[in-house]
């Protein structure tokens, strides 16, 4: 990241996923409890489900799958699109929807006891609206198994279809999250298939109906202080109520490389200048995710969609 001491600026083999260079301290992370790990996974398994967490090999699962939470991953674990940073599998056909999904995502919630559900998905270009039909069975599969339950839906842009989003918030989520992942200079590298203004519309949009509003972007793929800034105020202007900000780290040798370990300073200075421009809620650090710690995030939120 530019502006940063040279002792931020690391190359490829230092990142997560390759290279024999060791992590700074400060990304390294404890392993959680092994038997509620097994135990999440083995609720996981038997209803047939995908979390983003272990398909995206996120560095928070140990932690997460302790607790337990999870992020549920639906439309099936074969993405139709070639992001850089995303270690979910792109390769073969994706595979046909499974009508039980929703209704296993709503019962494994319910089994672990859950108040807060993130749902996600991979991206299906090849679907119908890209799928937001099954989003919204999967939000009154909630509904109706567990009434008090705070949902939070990650979509896709949809390639930016109005019914699509439509179907989707019609179904009634607590949150909506559409992350803009990086600065628009990065987008041909990190979401060749995306659009950073397609994006700040879906996000725009959603927060017309009325719906509390999410996005996330990682930092340390090559993008400036002034292009961060930049983007928090594209946010607040499409308006969003809510912003993750985390560290990218690379999950496979065939994924982007990391071009800086942003230093912990870095994420308070711009979680300060979020909420300085009034962003209402910022989350922001080197292992923050998009759906990490939600719960915590929109604590004082609960309830105020109902």
């Amino acid at each position: 990241m530019a502006n940063q001491p040279s002792s931020d600026r690391v190359s490829a083999d230092d990142s997560a996923g390759g290279g024999n260079k060791r992590l700074p301290g400060h990304l390294r992370r404890r392993l959680g409890h092994p038997g509620t790990i097994h135990g999440m996974k083995r609720i996981l398994r038997q209803r047939g489900l995908h979390t983003v967490c272990e398909s995206a090999r996120c560095p928070n699962i140990g932690e997460c799958f302790s607790r337990p939470t999870a992020t549920f991953m639906i439309l099936g674990d074969v993405c139709t699109r070639t992001c850089g940073f995303c270690a979910v599998e792109k390769r073969g056909p994706p595979s046909a929807l499974d009508p039980g999904e929703p209704l296993n995502v709503a019962l494994a919630a319910k089994d672990l006891g859950l108040r807060h559900v993130v749902v996600t998905s991979v991206t299906r270009d090849d679907l119908p609206m890209g799928g937001a039909g099954h989003f919204a069975l999967t939000i009154r599969a909630l509904r109706d198994t567990g009434s008090d339950i705070f949902i939070e839906v990650l979509t896709p842009d949809f390639n930016g279809d109005q019914d699509a989003l439509d179907v989707v918030l019609n179904a009634g989520p607590d949150i909506f999250n559409h992350n803009v992942e990086t600065v628009p200079r990065l987008y041909p590298l990190v979401r060749p298939q995306a659009g950073y203004s397609r994006s700040l519309n879906v996000l725009s949009a959603a927060k017309k109906g009325g719906t509390l509003t999410k996005s996330g972007l990682m930092v340390g793929l090559g993008e400036t202080r002034e292009e961060v800034r930049a983007v928090l105020n594209d946010l607040l202007n499409s308006g969003c109520d809510a912003v993750t900000i985390g560290q990218y780290l690379r999950p496979a040798l065939t994924n982007l490389e990391v071009k800086a370990y942003v230093a912990p300073e870095v994420f308070k200075e711009y979680e300060e200048y979020a909420k300085g421009i009034g962003m209402r809620y910022v989350y922001s650090g080197p292992f923050v995710r998009s759906s990490y710690n939600a719960e915590e995030v929109f604590k004082d939120a609960r309830g105020l969609n109902r």
